[in-house]
């Protein structure tokens, strides 16, 4: 499995983002796709999944209603549409993924895409 992930730049507080992660190598049916981020000397935090089968979702308390997770089965691709940036979502991003059936852990990462947000 390949993830490139893309779409990161500097941006001002308030404006909005499209993250985009391109995944290759398999068909992912029952699989699970990710974003993860890692802001400036802390850990990397889960922020939000979606269900490669029936697009479902979940959200990390700090980004729920301003960020949207989807994904597009015919481009095999996962999205992060970010609005209203905070300087706090400064972080790199990355793209994950997982069997649903074969793995607890995500254990497919991309390589990071770095987001700025400044006040």
């Amino acid at each position: 499995v390949q993830l490139q992930a893309s779409g990161g730049g500097s941006v001002q507080a308030g404006d909005s983002l499209r993250l985009s992660c391109a995944a290759s190598g398999r068909t992912f049916t029952n699989w699970e796709m990710a974003w993860f981020r890692r802001p400036p000397g802390k850990e990397r935090e889960f922020v939000a999944r979606v269900t490669w089968n029936v697009g479902s979702t979940i959200y990390a308390d700090p980004v729920k209603g301003r960020f949207t997770i989807s994904r597009d089965k015919a481009k095999n691709s996962v999205y992060l549409q970010m609005n209203s940036l905070k300087p706090e979502d400064t972080a790199i991003y990355y793209c994950a993924a997982r069997s649903m059936a074969r793995s607890i852990d995500y254990n497919n990462w991309g390589q990071g895409t770095l987001v700025t947000v400044s006040s």
